[in-house]
């Protein structure tokens, strides 16, 4: 339903508010109301604008193309703000430009942009072995726009775009000998892919296409192979199928099929590739399957079953020429451990067997993943409320010789760091960094040794942002909000170092809080047009996120999820309490699962603002919820309650979920933002609730609807339109604030 991850948002500024222009005469399309009962547990709700769901009526393709031109008809008076906000969008950001080149196997890997076109381009050059580790996983040096010698294009996304709708890829594989591409394709939006398979050395396409799979691809290590999940009728992934490439897909095998419709399924090659890795699970516990490729006629086997509800990820690797486990894992440890098992013990009782800790579990640290080099144990750890990274050797994991943990060294205090590849052969490995005002950084992170035994970071890249950059010119700090129960909420407050804290700048107030993930701090670049603007920007990091650790998530879901908006309102009267601001100018914004929290606060406390943009919004969950055919349904039960078997959890949905507690109040300026094909959250669900909303309002504050009628959850599909969509989200709140105007030296230079 809102498993997307919504981009933080930005900030306005101290001038007079305007109101959005007069309504057109014709005023907002007011949908037809036809009674539709739904009746659970004695309650019976009767819905007037169900019939909105049929997306094959031509009555409600009418209506939604009559939204948007409401929409646009309100916020004409906006365009040269968004025109403006693209042009610093675009202005900041070099077009052409390029990845750090990563390796896999012999060959560096790599993506261009260019100038002028939306799509990616996916190249590669080959690699050298010298001897030296370090000098053989040193990236090449490439240049923007300027061709390597003996470049490959893999694939350029703006051939494959050409009279499409929309292009997204969701996977790609290359074999080990590096002689086959597989890559998958999605024109609709509606992320079911077509796979196809190109032989590198020809440039050819293989006969084999695979139709309607799901993320996710990869060749078995000898290239005879491809593996790819397939997604049910509710749009879980519930099958792993097999490929064998030249035979008909028809035959495709099913290597693996999950009926429980409440737990997800995805697989991944361990990192020494010796298995194929099936994780099955939801957000309570999980279950890994293992198949060995040196012994592939003997199927699958379960490390730990998911009848002991533990919630863990296990990859097998070689300790000292021994299969082991290593398996991270909330037995008795809430925020999760890492131990070490022997392959044998799991034909023992779960607790007769031997588990050597690694990681021992801590209340403070959150311990969110662990893989394997040839030579080091890689640890994704959460601590005060940073993501951050820890290598160990393997020489003496798991004994009393085991080494001390060495971190990389970064010196801001609000920021995200993360390894974003790793190879297991590589004396290096990958990793990513960025604050909310340092661009995103490429590093290598030379792996400690006896005669480096702290590791070395190795600047690859940073991101260049063009237009006169400053990061000097912004300053961002951790500040902390009280909730009505006396919890203490993180915020990231945001602002141009200009503003002044005389209560007059406008603000914005941006969350999510759902599914354990975490808003971490990471620069953007369209959110310095707010900022700009003089608007101060509150990122909420609120029950429901990972922020604080698993106890944080679980204060903030099923019957706690409550926690969540009223985190946020915290958050709104910290600001409006702050100083920086005037606390009649305060918007909010949130998307998909966040989108249901703008849709909960607009309801609870809508005088507290001036705008909501709700983005793909969450905001008819109940409906949804109680259909178990919809789309990812079932495993959202995990994360709200099942209100189809537990009257408990339907009342307390009933009680909040936004649709259907709209009040005779007024409400301020809303734009409910969506997409025609979106299959996470359906364009219904906003349709519905922006009627439901002009029905009942009580304020003068138009409440508008802009669809994009060919994108999918995350929008359209090219840079420069999501470059305007973004621009559009943000002329509607600083102009619904009244900060449309350039502070006096910022923007571009």
């Amino acid at each position: 339903m809102s498993h997307a991850s919504p981009v933080p948002s930005a900030a306005p500024e101290n001038s007079v508010p305007e109101t959005l222009a007069p309504e057109t005469t014709a005023g907002p399309p007011v949908a037809k109301r036809v009674p539709t009962r739904r009746e659970h547990h004695g309650d019976v709700f009767v819905d007037n604008y169900e019939w909105l769901r049929d997306k094959e009526s031509a009555e409600v393709v009418e209506h939604l193309k009559a939204e948007n031109a409401y929409q646009e008809a309100v916020t004409a008076h906006q365009e040269p703000l968004r025109a403006a906000i693209f042009g610093e969008i675009k202005g900041r950001t070099q077009e052409t430009d390029l990845s750090v080149p990563s390796r896999k196997d012999g060959w560096w890997y790599y993506s261009r942009s260019v100038e002028g076109k939306e799509y990616s381009i996916q190249c590669r050059v080959r690699a050298s072995n010298s001897g030296d580790p370090i000098a053989d996983w040193t990236p090449p040096a490439v240049e923007a726009g300027v061709e390597l010698p003996g470049e490959e294009i893999l694939l350029d996304g703006n051939i494959e775009a050409e009279g499409k709708p929309f292009f997204s890829v969701g996977g790609a594989a290359v074999t080990v000998d590096g002689n086959l591409y597989a890559y998958a394709v999605d024109n609709a939006g509606d992320e079911r892919f077509t796979l196809r398979i190109k032989d590198l050395r020809t440039g050819e396409l293989l006969p084999d296409v695979i139709e309607n799979i799901f993320y996710g691809v990869a060749f078995s290590p000898d290239g005879t192979r491809l593996f790819y999940t397939v997604v049910d009728d509710a749009w879980r992934p519930y099958q792993v199928k097999a490929h064998v490439l030249g035979t008909p897909v028809a035959e495709d095998e099913v290597l693996y099929q999950e009926d429980d419709v409440a737990m997800w399924l995805g697989f991944d090659l361990a990192s020494d590739r010796r298995h194929l890795v099936l994780s099955i699970g939801c957000s309570e516990f999980s279950e890994t399957r293992l198949l060995r490729f040196d012994d592939y006629e003997a199927g699958l086997s379960t490390v730990i079953s998911r009848d002991e509800h533990i919630l863990y990820e296990a990859e097998p690797f070689l300790l000292d020429g021994r299969e082991t486990l290593l398996v991270t894992h909330d037995k008795d440890a809430i925020n999760s451990m890492v131990s070490l098992v022997d392959p044998d013990e799991l034909d023992k009782p779960l607790e007769q067997q031997d588990w050597r800790t690694v990681v021992e579990h801590s209340e403070q640290v959150r311990v969110n993943g662990a893989g394997v080099t040839s030579t080091h144990l890689v640890l994704s750890i959460r601590k005060d409320t940073i993501e951050r990274v820890q290598v160990l050797p393997l020489a003496g994991l798991g004994t009393a010789a085991q080494g001390d943990p060495v971190e990389p060294a970064f010196d801001w205090e609000l920021y995200t760091a993360g390894v974003s590849g790793s190879d297991y052969e590589a004396p290096v490995i990958r990793m990513g960094y960025t604050s909310y005002f340092t661009p995103s950084r490429v590093y290598d992170f030379v792996l400690p040794t006896p005669g480096l035994p702290a590791g070395q970071l190795l600047l690859r890249k940073e991101s260049p942002v063009l237009g006169g950059y400053v990061s000097t010119d912004y300053v961002a700090t951790r500040e902390w909000a009280t909730a009505d129960d006396g919890t203490r909420v993180p915020l990231s407050v945001l602002r141009h170092a200009s503003v002044q804290q005389d209560s007059t700048a406008a603000g914005l107030v941006y969350g999510y809080g759902s599914y354990e993930m975490s808003m971490d701090p990471g620069f953007g670049v369209a959110r310095l047009s707010l900022l700009d603007r003089g608007i101060v920007m509150v990122i909420a990091h609120i029950r429901g996120g990972g922020e604080l650790g698993r106890l944080w998530y679980e204060d903030g879901k099923k019957l706690s999820k409550k926690n969540t908006f009223t985190d946020f309102i915290a958050a709104t009267d910290w600001l409006a309490g702050s100083g920086w601001v005037d606390p009649a100018r305060i918007a909010a914004m949130g998307g998909s699962a966040g989108g249901l929290l703008m849709g909960a606060i607009a309801n609870m406390a809508p005088e507290k603002y001036a705008a909501v943009v709700a983005q793909v919004p969450f905001v008819d969950a109940l409906t949804t919820i109680l259909d178990p055919d919809l789309p990812l349904s079932a495993l959202e039960w995990e994360e709200w309650g099942n209100p189809i078997t537990d009257p408990e959890a339907y009342a307390y949905m009933k009680s909040y979920t936004p649709y259907e507690n709209v009040a005779a109040v007024a409400y301020p300026k809303i734009a409910a933002v969506t997409s025609f094909n979106d299959t996470r959250v359906l364009y219904v669900e906003p349709a519905k609730w922006v009627q439901a909303l002009r029905h009942v309002s009580t304020g003068s504050e138009p409440i508008v609807m802009k669809i994009e009628m060919d994108g999918g959850h995350g929008g359209a599909s090219g840079r420069y339109v999501q470059w305007r969509e973004r621009a559009w989200d943000y002329a509607f709140v600083a102009d619904s604030v009244g900060a449309t105007e350039l502070l006096p030296g910022a923007g571009l230079k």
